[in-house]
Formats: structure tokens, C-alpha cells, sequence
């Protein structure tokens, strides 16, 4: 009797995608060389895009939804990976063009996996996530840039949102001074003092036209928003400083000047957290388990089941989400 699992996958619906709850068979996986039997995922903004067809996320359909997933080798043709090794996948196009980690099985590639810390559960791991990891690229970014906690604030926007809450807990436990910036500042001011932020505005103090050039306030920012946003926390980057962008929730036009690059000597640093390399991968990984703080970790994010992904889709894209959700895909 042919095995079947269960998969959100998108497909077309009288002229609308969007992604539900399928019975899917080992046969129906992608060619790969390592199958894979996911425990755990997460959502985050991308996904829910995914998932409600409110983006154009997925390159063909049907897609299987879910950017992350993280699991234990069930079978394997690679040298690399036994049968039994506990893995995790950020990105790598999965939910775009390759199937992805909404699913009870799944065939990946063998050079995009990695292996879950040994300071983290694959629970834990899916706590963090690609927007985990990408937070770690952004402070990764910073620090190679020369920022240092010694010359100011550093601020976070979005900072209640999944990339921004774990930025918050990586730079205070670095010792940097947070400012975060998020919608509902009363409302997610506790939330965020708790993973270190010393300060908490309210984003629409970011979130409009700006100027060329502005106060000179932050020494570093972490920037999960772009749009205005992005354009405003530029004009009011510190002479020398930088910025690094990751995301693009608030829209992905940039209407600024040349002003802060070439009279302040802002450096804008993009950051990839899809396609980056292997080595980049395991240093972010290496460097999130020496500084994360699990019992701090498990405070930023809540389980899920699979089967209730087209509703917390919703909430995620109305902004009614706080921090992160792991999703239970066997659940």
C-alpha cells in the first residue's frame, strides 16, 4: 500500500491560488537525494503569502508551501548525511521552486542541508528560522562592518515580528543598546524590554516621508520593513554607520537621496538570507547557538498546527502576530 502524508499545498482555484490541506504520496515528492521526515516549520511573512495567494510567491503550481522545515533523514544517496542525522533547510527556494516544508515528507537537496546544533531541539531550531537566521545575518553584517556597541543605539524595525524579535534578543545579549520600533509600541513594550530592547517607539515615527537628511540617531539598524521606513532610518543614520535591509513589508520601493551615502558615509548592506552560501549558513548557525537564550527563545514563539496555517496566514499578514510561530506538521 503506497504511503500518504499530509501537505499544505497551493494550487490554482477558479482563478485564485491559495493553499490547503492535501494527502500527498512518497511518489509525488521531487527527485532528490535525501527524504526527509519533517517534524517542525514555521511561518513566517513570506509564507503567509504563500499560503493565502496574496503574493506571487510560488514559481509553478501545484507548490508545496513552507520556506523552512526541519527533520530526521529517512533515506539518503548523499555521503554526506546518514539515515537517522536530525536537519534543517532556511530558504534555497523552497515554496518558490521547490517544493517546501509544509509536509509530513519531503525530498531535498543534500548541499542545502544542515545539521540541527547541538545546543538546540529541531523545535528550537524552527523557534529561530529563517527569520531567526536572517537576523543573524543582519548582525553578523553589522559587526563585519565595524558597527560596535561601545559607539550607540542600534535600531530594530518591526521589532515584534518574527526577523525583529530575535534581532532584539542577539544585539542586547551583545551588549548593544536596542531602540525597537514596532506597531502597538504599549502594547508590545513589555514583549520586547524582556529580550533586551532599552527603548520602544511606535513605528509611525518611521513609517513616513522623510527628509534627505535628519537627526543623526542610530549607530547600526536592523531594517525587516523597508519603504519608508527604510528611507527614514537612512537620513537618520549616524555619520559612518549602516544599515542592513532584509525585508520589504512595508513595501519594496526606496525613495531616498544619495545625501547619507556621500555626506554621511552610510553604507546600505543587503541581506540575502535565501541564497547564501553554505559557509555564511554555518556561521550564522554557529554564532546563534552560542548566543541564543533558550528559556528567552521559547518566550518569542508559539505551536501551531499545520491545519490551522490558512488562518495564522491571515493574522500574520494583518500584523496581528507577535514574534514567531512553529508550525507542527504532523498536527
Amino acid at each position: 500500500m503506497t504511503e500518504t502524508f499530509k501537505a499544505v499545498v497551493a494550487e490554482d482555484h477558479d482563478g485564485r491560488t491559495f493553499g490547503s490541506v492535501t494527502e500527498l504520496a512518497l511518489t509525488d515528492l521531487p527527485d532528490d537525494d535525501v527524504l526527509v521526515a519533517v517534524d517542525w516549520s514555521t511561518l513566517n511573512y513570506k509564507d503567509a503569502l504563500a499560503v493565502s495567494g496574496a503574493g506571487r510567491i510560488c514559481r509553478f503550481l501545484p507548490m508545496v508551501c513552507g520556506i523552512d522545515l526541519a527533520g530526521t533523514v529517512l533515506e539518503s544517496t548523499s555521503d554526506d548525511y546518514q539515515v537517522g542525522e536530525q536537519v534543517l533547510v532556511n530558504g534555497f527556494g523552497l515554496s518558490e521552486t521547490h517544493w517546501g516544508g509544509y509536509s509530513q515528507r519531503q525530498r531535498v537537496k543534500s548541499e542545502w542541508l544542515v545539521r540541527v546544533p547541538d545546543a538546540f531541539s529541531m523545535e528550537e531550531t524552527m523557534g529561530i528560522g529563517t527569520a531567526g537566521y536572517t537576523s543573524m545575518l543582519c548582525v553578523q553584517a553589522l559587526q563585519d562592518y565595524g558597527i560596535e556597541a561601545q559607539n550607540g543605539p542600534v535600531l530594530v524595525t518591526g521589532a515584534s515580528g518574527g526577523v525583529g524579535s530575535v534581532a532584539v534578543m542577539l544585539l542586547a545579549k551583545l551588549g548593544f543598546e536596542v531602540i525597537a520600533s514596532t506597531g502597538r509600541a504599549e502594547e508590545n513594550r513589555d514583549f520586547l524590554v524582556n529580550l533586551g530592547a532599552r527603548e520602544v517607539i511606535d513605528r509611525d515615527e518611521l513609517s513616513r516621508p522623510s527628509k534627505p537628511l535628519e537627526s543623526e540617531k542610530w549607530n547600526g539598524v536592523v531594517d525587516a520593513i523597508g519603504g519608508e521606513t527604510l528611507a527614514t532610518a537612512l537620513a537618520q543614520t549616524r555619520y559612518g554607520g549602516a544599515v542592513a535591509a532584509c525585508g520589504l513589508a512595508g513595501g519594496f520601493k526606496l525613495s531616498t537621496t544619495v545625501m547619507p551615502f556621500i555626506l554621511r558615509g552610510v553604507s546600505l548592506l543587503g541581506i540575502d538570507s535565501v541564497m547564501a552560501s553554505q559557509t555564511k549558513r554555518q556561521r550564522a548557525w554557529d554564532q546563534l547557538a552560542e548566543l541564543v537564550d533558550v528559556e528567552l527563545l521559547h518566550s518569542i514563539y508559539t505551536i501551531k498546527p499545520m491545519s490551522e496555517l490558512p488562518e495564522l496566514a491571515r493574522q500574520i499578514l494583518d500584523g496581528q502576530i507577535r514574534g514567531r510561530i512553529v508550525i507542527d506538521v504532523n498536527d
